[in-house]
């Protein structure tokens, strides 16, 4: 696991972000909140533009966003140069988005995952290096 972890959601995936928070909490890694912090609904790229700065400013870290289905959020993470985000619903998409796509944030659908899903494709995410060789060529033209 990462040692430090920066985590961003919206008001939908605000409790799925705690349980998220908690496990990788349990792994030993050092968690970066930066918000939401309520149920209150807000602006998804208020959390998802600090998580992928922090992901731009230290290389080697991996981040993680939430929102309902995913999409908004992990679209303004892949609004930062660098980025890599990959939306993930099943722990083997995950796999291949590290794999593959040396992906580097990690976007979750919180309406359309359990937290048992959620857990085992973060589990999945974070245990996955990046194979390099063909897949790099891909990378570099991103």
């Amino acid at each position: 696991m990462e040692k430090v972890v920066p985590i961003g959601s919206d008001h939908a995936g605000f409790e799925l972000k705690k349980k998220v928070m908690e496990h990788l909490t349990f792994k030993g890694c050092e968690i970066r909140d930066f918000g939401c912090f309520s149920k209150e609904s807000i602006d998804y790229p208020d959390f998802g533009h600090p998580v992928s700065s922090f992901v731009e400013e230290n290389k080697g870290v991996l981040g993680v966003v939430i929102c309902g289905s995913g999409n908004g959020i992990n679209m303004t993470a892949n609004k930062h140069k660098g980025v890599r985000s990959a939306l993930c619903w099943r722990k083997e998409i995950a796999q291949l988005a590290r794999l593959h796509n040396n992906a580097n944030v990690l976007a979750l659908p919180a309406r359309f995952i359990t937290e048992e899903e959620a857990l085992e494709i973060v589990d999945a995410f974070f245990s996955t290096q990046f194979e390099g060789g063909r897949h790099q060529k891909r990378i570099d033209k991103i």
